[in-house]
């Protein structure tokens, strides 16, 4: 039987501590969210928002402590593998629900000139 403690020996290293650490306040600090060593799914979390991140920082400081402990490397490599790929946008998921414009510029598919924009400058309506 694994308990928290097992699975989490290695946080007792001071050196990968200060890299979770620097983590966890940089996650705070781009996301306001504040993490705690002793939540259940701290290692996904870190993960996650690792991932979404845009902060070079945190991404470094995350590779960097995944590559000292084998077992995230395991638990990454798993959680990608199972997570259908997703449209990101700025580090957001994208809804794919959203039908995709079929035609951006020019006359529409059925031969029907393009609608004309209404343009007002000034409150007079011009073109």
């Amino acid at each position: 039987m694994n308990t928290l403690a097992s699975e989490r020996g290695w946080l007792l290293d001071p050196h990968l501590l200060k890299l979770v650490h620097q983590c966890r306040r940089l996650i705070h600090s781009e996301f306001g969210v504040k993490l705690h060593l002793t939540e259940q799914h701290l290692e996904q979390q870190l993960a996650d928002y690792a991932g979404k991140s845009r902060s070079g920082h945190l991404i470094r400081t995350w590779e960097t402590l995944k590559a000292q402990v084998p077992q995230l490397q395991r638990d990454s490599e798993n959680t990608e593998e199972r997570e259908n790929p997703k449209r990101m946008y700025r580090g957001q998921a994208i809804a794919d629900g959203q039908p995709a414009r079929a035609v951006e510029e020019g006359e529409p598919k059925d031969g029907t000139p393009p609608r004309k924009k209404k343009v007002i400058y000034r409150g007079q309506v011009i073109g």
